[in-house]
């Protein structure tokens, strides 16, 4: 396929491609190689590999948005498929999960059969290429979790809920805030992704975390590593992207209505939330309306209660769809907002009169729109976003009347951004093409009375190609991506700053390749370039930032980060054992850190940003065992070493070894449960005594929790009730990447309850 032909598909999808009304919908795409009466359908039978059919087995098809339930008998039906080459993903929990290659043309049959398995895997990736790949034939490290795994794991903070993962970690403002750490990286050096859509906000802030509430995901795929080649700026260290579940959809003629509900509360922070989920469809049309509540007091640690760390927060989303002959249209929005309080560092941290502290009021707003047309070979994808990010900080009035609460802005920030995304996806034979481009436009607004940026606009642009090839046993990539980055920042004299501009024009490449010589075994490697411009806080801050205790003063003349990444990885499936071990190492050239000087303002010592290069290697293992039909055991490991080259000095926030071991008894069909489990799990975490400048040490600690399960059909609806126990010992801790570990012990021992049904 050449360029031109994915240049005109690309304008077509901008231009008659989109689907209009919903009577389009039920029209095909004529005059692309198809007759006008083109129209696919998929159908077959899930069964066990007894030949006895499974019901409620999801049938997604990613490249489409498209999701259908089996019925009673197995059987299964997705109409008016625009015909064309894609991946059919089959997953149930309880059972293994599967990726067919599937060409629809007319009524295609595609019938599968499911083997029994303990573990939660997920059939395929939509992050780490640009199409849709089995685990197995990613060469990039990736790690996904999704199902009860995800949902069980009742927290506002995406980052707390992912940290199960080998290989992440949580950078953590109490229980309420946690920036995720791929392999050591965090902040802007880490690229959160909403459905494939880049989160655009505050990441620099030490007191802020990704603005996705985890409750509306379907899954979290994570890139351990580099992925600029894909991502652009800010996928240096790697990459999360939070997938939210396909709209469901209803056989020709008739309508689907289905909901949930459910409760929690944990006992550490008297933290308790609930959520409602409704969703239907009617034909090609579908919708869902997903609300998330959610209120905390103060957390709780083995010496008392930590003041000022509550929280109160309020997201959802909604969202309609169009899907039939003519490709789909998808519309989104979603929020994310709160009321986060924040201990200051000076304290007292625990016991005594409770004081008021600084609170953080977050609001983030994102309008989604994504569509998709399948022209026989080609498949044409358009995404869109703007999203609007406030974050305004309030604290004590120092000048109120002694006795008062009047409390005065410290800072307002407001973020406008748009976005737009085009895709192009070629399949001829073995070989798989995209092409893509984008643009970004983005406002900064400093309002309030302490400007930590100015003012300023960002304007940027790339264009990517990306090939993969399957040859044999063998699967080989390559890609390929320019960027262009122009910021104007307005002056700002609070700030000492005139007029600035910069212009940055990084290129980044990948190659690697993954060899499967026998069934369920596959080596792969990886050798990439990635690169993160300066944020406007490291570029032009001057002033107190008075959560660190520190006066930061930016530096205008610092270069985009690059890093170079090798990494390889050995993974092994089988009936009864998963597992993977991986190593990296990334090379940093002029990484940007902040250093101490001997000079003081405002009572405050003086920090500056300046740049050196660093290089971060080390590696993750994980392993899962069916040790019996009704046990399961696991096992990860995880250790990341970090070097300032140029002054031969430790990486700060670089996390220590950690170890976790654990099992799992389950079981099904009890009589008095459909389902059930218990599971208990070790967590190892050695001590950190390899520090920066102004970096503190922490001991090692070992950890127990438990959890508890059991799901049964109550009135004739599905009702689950989990239990968890974290930190049963209420053992006394601190967590080398708590921004608190300085002042205060981590959280003590927490129960939670979550009770879920549907409706």
């Amino acid at each position: 396929m050449s360029c031109r032909e994915l240049t005109v598909a690309a304008v077509l999808l901008l231009g008659a491609g989109l689907p209009g009304p919903a009577s389009s919908l039920e029209e095909p795409f004529a005059g692309q190689g198809e007759p006008a009466t083109a129209v696919g359908t998929l159908e077959g039978r899930v069964t066990d590999t007894s030949g006895a059919g499974i019901a409620a087995v999801e049938i997604w098809i990613p490249e489409l948005g498209r999701m259908t339930l089996s019925g009673s008998d197995g059987q299964y039906r997705i109409a008016g498929l625009p015909p064309g080459h894609y991946t059919a993903a089959l997953r149930r929990v309880g059972y293994e999960p599967a990726a067919r290659a599937v060409d629809v043309a007319g009524v295609t049959t595609l019938d599968a059969a499911l083997a029994i398995s303990p573990f939660s895997l997920e059939p395929v990736l939509v992050t780490a290429t640009p199409t849709p790949i089995q685990p197995e034939q990613s060469a990039l490290p990736t790690a996904t979790l999704g199902g009860e795994d995800l949902r069980k794991n009742q927290t506002v903070s995406l980052a707390h809920a992912i940290e199960q993962l080998p290989g992440v970690h949580t950078l953590s403002t109490g229980a309420q805030v946690g920036k995720p750490v791929i392999r050591g990286l965090t902040g802007p050096r880490v690229l959160v992704l909403d459905d494939s859509r880049r989160l655009e906000d505050y990441s620099w802030s030490d007191e802020d975390g990704p603005s996705i509430d985890v409750r509306l995901t379907d899954r979290v795929e994570v890139i351990r590593g580099p992925a600029s080649v894909l991502y652009g700026s800010d996928a240096l260290g790697g990459v999360v992207n939070a997938v939210p579940r396909p709209l469901p959809e209803a056989p020709p003629g008739s309508s689907v209505l289905r909901g949930g509900f459910e409760v929690y509360g944990a006992s550490n922070n008297r933290e308790g939330g609930s959520a409602l989920r409704l969703e239907g469809a009617q034909g090609g049309f579908g919708w869902r309306a997903f609300v998330v509540g959610r209120a905390s007091s103060d957390l709780h640690t083995p010496e008392g209660a930590l003041q000022n760390t509550g929280f109160l927060a309020l997201n959802g989303e909604g969202v309609v769809g169009l899907r039939g002959r003519a490709g789909n249209l998808t519309l989104r929005y979603a929020r994310y907002g709160g009321e986060f309080k924040l201990l200051e560092a000076e304290g007292p941290p625990t016991g005594g009169q409770e004081e008021e502290g600084p609170e953080r009021k977050l609001s983030d707003d994102r309008v989604q729109l994504g569509a998709s047309r399948q022209m026989g070979s080609i498949g044409l994808e358009a995404r869109a976003q703007w999203q609007r990010h406030n974050l305004i900080e309030v604290a004590d009035d120092p000048n109120a009347p002694p006795g008062s609460k009047t409390e005065s802005e410290q800072f307002n920030l407001l973020l406008n951004t748009g976005t737009l995304e085009l895709l192009a996806n070629h399949q001829h034979g073995r070989l798989r093409s995209t092409i893509g481009v984008s643009g970004t436009a983005q406002a900064n607004d400093t309002r309030g009375p302490i400007p930590l940026v100015p003012d300023a606009h960002v304007s940027s642009g790339a264009v990517f190609a990306y090939e993969r090839v399957a040859l044999g046993d063998w699967s080989l990539l390559a890609a390929v991506r320019g960027d262009f980055l122009h910021i104007d920042a307005d002056a700002n004299s609070t700030l000492s700053l005139s007029d600035q501009s910069r212009h940055d024009a990084p290129f980044s490449a990948d190659v690697g390749f993954v060899y499967a010589p026998v069934s369920g075994l596959s080596i792969a490697a990886n050798f990439g370039q990635a690169w993160r411009s300066p944020t406007l806080f490291e570029l032009y801050a001057n002033g107190p930032h008075l959560g660190e205790l520190r006066y930061e003063i930016g530096n205008p003349g610092l270069e985009p980060e690059r890093g170079l990444d090798l990494d390889g990885s050995v993974r092994w499936e089988s009936r009864r054992v998963v597992g993977e071990i991986a190593g990296f190492c990334n090379t940093l050239r002029d990484f940007i850190f902040i250093t101490p000087t001997d000079d003081f303002r405002d009572s405050l010592r003086v920090f500056r940003h300046e740049q050196s290069d660093a290089t971060v290697a080390g590696g993750e293992f994980g392993l899962q065992v069916e040790a019996h039909r009704n046990l399961t055991l696991q096992g990860r490991f995880d250790y990341v070493w970090g070097q300032n080259v140029e002054i031969d000095e430790p990486l700060p926030l670089i996390p220590p070894a950690r170890g976790v071991v654990g099992g799992r008894l389950h079981w099904s069909d009890l009589g008095w449960a459909s389902k059930a489990a218990v599971g208990a799990e070790v967590e190892f975490v050695a001590e950190q005594t390899r520090l920066s400048a102004f970096d503190t040490p922490t001991s090692s600690y070992a950890l127990v929790h438990l959890e508890a399960g059991f799901g049964q059909s109550w009135a004739g609806r599905p009702v689950q009730i989990d239990l968890a126990v974290r930190n049963v010992g209420d053992v006394s801790y601190r967590d080398y990447l708590s921004r608190y570990k300085e002042f205060a012990l981590d959280q003590g021992r927490s129960v939670l309850i979550r009770v879920s049904t549907g409706l």
